[in-house]
């Protein structure tokens, strides 16, 4: 009776349209000081606690790392060697999208931040060259989700402190699974194109090849620098965040100096207002989740679940759906922290990889960021485009429906998560 009231006072603050931060923090401590006798000073001392973590401060650098290469030409780079590689296939500049996100997911960990560096200038040369409005935001949104499953990932991250699973192995768990949904995107862009007879571009020699490589070298060696450094053992993820920060701040301002220092402030004030606001969540989700723990949510779940006879297979449907569902009403850095304290506990007492369902959890605040009516990706890309919500989820479909099917594949063969991270002993 406790957590349907619990669970009922969250959607009903969020209802009103509070902030999912705000209607957390209201809910623990209504319930807190009214259904239980906790004293506040655990409260206190859980709230301190609860963002000590060390991995925490991953986030805020990854964070400054992606906006001072979204703002540093590091992009328009990528796009250029990636048109000069796939450019003459069929749909061309789509192609070259989706494999120009794919390397900036491998560098900046956020998705927006994908949608918006590479879509800003490809989508209107897309359209230039008579691509459909429709066709080219339906490859830059999907393919600007990459960034939350390639890593470094600032989800990856949040899942990590949520569950005290191993931020590195979750890294090179997210290779494979990220290669190999860029690749499906690839394919359905390319199937589309040719079915269309969309234009393509002239192929590019191997000299215009070259000097595409040599100019966007600076920001593709960044992706070396983070996973090489964190599987060599050089540093952990968080000291690869601070220093994948500090080479972008570099490589922006000194090295392609596309970016001034006069526009370094500016720079420094949007990641640290973005994440506090992240930061603010997770202390939020934090006290939920102690709040879950306390009242013996996790464990009711785990026992009904096995009592009634579900298995992993079973377990793991029914975590898509739900999660899926969630992805309808909240943003991802959310459901994560909600989420996975309740679910974790169920999937390990069930036999189910730590890593593996990190992964399954990441693919689908992927799918979520591209479906309404809360998908982060379709208004950024809104912005860009100028089209409609509604609009754009038609434009997106043939896409979101090869994410939907690769996070079957995902679900249920964990070998494409696992076998990386295995294969180079970190498991």
């Amino acid at each position: 009776m406790s957590t349907l009231i619990l669970f009922g006072l969250l959607i009903a603050l969020m209802i009103t349209g509070m902030p999912i931060s705000i209607s957390l923090g209201l809910t623990v401590l209504t319930f807190l000081f009214t259904m239980t006798q906790v004293p506040i000073e655990s409260v206190a001392l859980k709230l301190f606690t609860g963002i000590e973590k060390f991995e925490i401060m991953a986030i805020p650098f990854f964070i400054l790392a992606g906006n001072f290469l979204t703002h540093g030409g590091v992009a328009r780079r990528m796009i250029n060697f990636a048109s000069s590689m796939v450019g003459h296939w069929h749909g061309g500049l789509g192609l070259a999208g989706v494999l120009a996100c794919a390397l900036f997911a491998a560098i900046s960990g956020s998705s927006p931040a994908c949608v918006v560096a590479i879509g800003s200038i490809i989508l209107p040369a897309m359209v230039k060259q008579g691509f459909p409005n429709k066709f080219g935001a339906g490859v830059i949104t999907t393919s600007g989700a990459l960034g939350i499953l390639i890593p470094p990932s600032i989800a990856m991250v949040m899942f990590s402190v949520a569950t005290n699973t191993s931020v590195g192995q979750l890294f090179m768990a997210g290779v494979v699974p990220g290669a190999m949904l860029a690749t499906s995107l690839g394919l359905t862009t390319w199937y589309r194109a040719r079915k269309n007879n969309y234009p393509r571009l002239p192929k590019a020699s191997f000299a215009q090849r070259m000097k595409a490589l040599k100019e966007s070298a600076w920001g593709l060696s960044l992706i070396v620098l983070v996973i090489g450094g964190i599987y060599s053992g050089i540093f952990t993820p968080t000291e690869a965040a601070a220093v994948s920060a500090v080479y972008a701040f570099i490589v922006a301002v000194f090295i392609y100096k596309d970016l001034n220092l006069k526009q370094v402030p500016k720079v420094l004030l949007d990641s640290a207002s973005m994440s506090a606001m992240l930061l603010y969540i997770i202390t939020n989700a934090v006290l939920f989740s102690f709040l879950m723990t306390s009242e013996g949510v996790p464990q009711a779940m785990a026992s009904w679940l096995i009592d009634m006879g579900f298995g992993p297979i079973a377990f793991l449907l029914m975590v898509n759906i739900l999660l899926l569902l969630a992805g309808n009403v909240m943003e991802p850095s959310s459901i994560i922290l909600i989420m996975a304290p309740i679910l974790f506990p169920v999937a390990v007492q069930l036999g189910i990889d730590p890593v593996h369902f990190g992964i399954l959890i990441v693919v689908n605040m992927e799918v979520g960021m591209c479906h309404p009516p809360v998908g982060l990706n379709l208004y950024v890309a809104s912005g860009i485009t100028k089209m409609g919500i509604t609009e754009l989820t038609v434009a997106v479909w043939p896409w979101l429906l090869t994410m939907l099917v690769f996070l079957g594949l995902v679900t249920y063969v964990p070998a494409i998560s696992l076998w990386l991270p295995r294969t180079l002993g970190m498991m």
